[in-house]
Order: structure tokens, then C-alpha cells, then sequence
């Protein structure tokens, strides 16, 4: 069995570009997963998941433990075989969402107890059961249980919270075991404290992990202060491992966090986005549900090839949405997603070839003309 690893190829400046190796295949970095929350990435096909170029997708352990429950995906032959998709896997630990979905949780050092968001059933969640959950459903990178505050948060509570994380980090890592050919990636916690930060990244070195992860951003403190913080905290973690940002994000959240030395994003924000309309573009962001779209023969990008492009006219995917008509949301996701992997693989060739920061200023250049003339 192929172990898994991690090459690092090229760097240009702090943006780096390698291959992750898992025994279902390589991720070439950096790499964006799309969000199959619920064991599907929503309103596509598996095999059209893969024709956008992605090499690797997330699963959500929170969502997943409640409905159809981990111990039934199991049985089925696990999260792979489940949903059809026979290629790497992420699952994230289900803290996050514990946090932010669940009703009357409960905290303690020994994990969470929360009521189920779907029918209110009484759950717990520790460090040993979301290990337990992500070995179930087979996932081939797993995430530890951590604890993520909310920003704005006062600086005792982030230190908290973080000491917290840090200690279900190593009962994560003790829990998870001897799994070849999986790994398990550790969570940098900290807020926006740089002191705090790189006490969390020093706690997960000590431990170990395959991979490492900037925790705690994109929940609410915007680009400028979610800058500032990756000015740093990648740096903080070992060079030769994968460093996944979590949550991230819009097309300039993830070039500028490439640029700053992130592997590995993820977001729901292209899949969502396909679904009430709103477009993203190598010219800026496009609203199809818009009237001047109505009369346009023209397709979304011309220089893309994806099918929504490739096949239908601004005028056609403007009827649809409006329409309500589920094949809307099935084009305008497949762009948006098709778009995300173009910038992945945009990035890692112009890194490659020492020349990012020309793909770069190109790259903020084109968003910056803003979208064709309307007719």
C-alpha cells in the first residue's frame, strides 16, 4: 500500500506547489476541495466533480455521525464506495459545526454534548468518538476534534479555547492509532494572537501529524485581518508538510492565501453560490439572475470550457434560475467549480515556472475589469 506523503516541487516566494500521495491517488497542491457535506458535493455528479479538475473532496463528520450516521456508511462499504467517489477524501472533525449549527451544547474537557439540528436527539461528541466516527466512514485524511471560537473573541478566551484544542489534539492522535495509508492532520488555533498561534503550532510538533491545518479564520474577521494572520502562522508550521486553510474562500482569499504558503482550501462558497445564481469569473462575479442577462446570446466566459459555457447562453441560464429549474443549479455549480480548479491549476503552474506573481497581478487585473459590456 502506497503510505501517504507529501513532495514539495517548486516554491516562488512563500507560494509552494507538490504532490500529496494517498493510496487513492495524488492531490496535486495547492488544492481546493469541493464540499460534499452530506456525501455529496450538491447538484453534481461525482464523475462531473472530477472533470473540473478536483482531486480530492471533503466530507462533513457533523452532518454524516447524525444522517445516515457513520456506523451505516460502514456497513456500506464505507464513505467512498457510499457516494461514488473513489478518489482521496477529507472529513473535518464536526467541531466546527458543533459549534455553529447544534442547539443547547454543553462544553466540558471531555467534549461536547449538543441536540441534533434535524430532530433534536441528544448527542456527544469527543476526540475518541470523532476518530472513531472518521474511521468509519473511511476518510483518508482525518481531522482532530478541536474547539473554534468565534471571532471577535477577547484574548483569554482565544488562549482558552486554544490550550482546550491543543489537549484534544493529543487524545485525537492517541485515538487515531496505527492507520496506514491514512493520516491525521493537527488544527492551529489562536485567533488573530501571534504569540498564541505559534504556542498552538509548537504543541501540534510536538505531538506529530501528517499535516496541519490553519484553524479559526474565515469566521467573521475579513480578508484584511485573515491576511495578517497567514502573514505568519503558516510559517509556524513544519515546511514539509501539507498546511490546509479551513473554510476558504472567495477566489482572492485563496490566491492571496496561496501566496502567503497555504497547500490545501475548502469551501462551500462555488457550490452554493451555482445554486442561487451568483457566478464567479476570470472578469468578477456575476449575477445571472439579473434582467440584462435576459436577451444576451453570450455564454458566461468565453475562454471557459466548462458545459455551462460551452453549451448554453447567458440568456438561457438567466430562464432557468428564474425558472427555478434544477438544471440551473447544476451548470452554474459546475462553472463556478471548473473556475475554482482553473485558478488551482493557473497557480500551480505559474509557481512551477517562477512566475506567480505576473499570474497574480493578471489574475487581480482581469476581476478588476469587471463583467462584459451588456448588449
Amino acid at each position: 500500500m502506497t503510505s501517504f506523503s507529501f513532495d514539495l516541487n517548486a516554491t516562488d516566494g512563500r507560494a509552494r506547489t507538490g504532490v500529496i500521495s494517498t493510496p487513492r491517488g495524488e492531490i496535486r497542491t495547492p488544492a481546493f476541495m469541493p464540499v460534499g457535506t452530506a456525501a455529496t458535493v450538491k447538484a453534481m455528479m461525482p464523475e462531473s466533480v472530477r472533470a473540473t479538475g478536483a482531486d480530492i473532496l471533503l466530507g462533513n463528520t457533523y452532518h454524516l455521525m447524525l444522517r445516515p450516521t457513520a456506523e451505516r456508511i460502514d456497513r456500506l462499504g464505507g464513505l467512498h464506495t457510499f457516494m461514488n467517489w473513489d478518489r482521496p477524501i477529507l472529513t473535518d472533525s464536526g467541531g466546527f459545526q458543533v459549534m455553529s449549527l447544534a442547539g443547547l451544547r454543553k462544553l466540558t474537557e471531555e467534549g461536547v454534548t449538543f441536540k441534533s439540528h434535524i430532530d433534536g436527539s441528544k448527542h456527544a461528541l469527543t476526540p475518541e468518538r470523532s476518530m472513531e466516527i472518521q474511521r468509519l466512514l473511511g476518510s483518508d485524511i482525518v481531522m482532530c476534534f478541536d474547539e473554534c471560537p468565534a471571532l471577535p473573541a477577547d484574548r483569554d478566551r482565544i488562549a482558552a479555547s486554544m490550550e482546550l484544542s491543543m489537549r484534544w489534539a493529543r487524545r485525537s492522535r492517541e485515538a487515531f492509532g496505527g492507520r496506514p495509508g491514512h493520516a491525521l492532520f493537527g488544527i492551529q488555533q489562536g485567533g488573530l494572537e501571534e504569540d498564541l498561534r505559534g504556542e498552538s503550532a509548537e504543541a501540534l510538533k510536538e505531538i506529530g501529524f501528517e499535516g496541519y491545518a490553519v484553524g479559526g479564520l474565515a469566521v467573521g474577521e475579513g480578508q484584511e485581518a485573515m491576511f495578517s494572520c497567514l502573514d505568519y502562522a503558516p510559517e509556524q508550521l513544519p515546511v514539509d508538510k501539507p498546511r490546509y486553510l479551513m473554510g476558504v474562500g472567495k477566489p482572492d482569499d485563496i490566491v492571496g492565501a496561496v501566496a502567503r504558503g497555504i497547500d490545501m482550501m475548502d469551501c462551500v462558497l462555488p457550490s452554493r453560490s451555482g445554486r442561487t445564481g451568483q457566478v464567479f469569473t476570470r472578469r468578477g462575479v456575476v449575477n445571472i439572475k439579473n434582467a440584462r442577462h435576459a436577451d444576451d446570446p453570450r455564454p458566461l466566459d468565453e475562454d471557459c470550457s466548462c458545459p455551462a459555457c460551452a453549451h448554453y447562453s447567458r440568456a438561457y441560464l438567466h430562464h432557468v434560475f428564474r425558472a427555478q429549474e434544477m438544471i440551473s443549479g447544476m451548470l452554474l455549480t459546475w462553472h463556478n467549480l471548473h473556475y475554482y480548479q482553473e485558478i488551482m491549476a493557473g497557480m500551480r503552474a505559474a509557481i512551477a515556472e517562477g512566475t506567480f506573481d505576473a499570474w497574480q497581478a493578471a489574475f487581480h487585473a482581469g476581476r478588476a475589469d469587471g463583467d462584459i459590456e451588456r448588449l
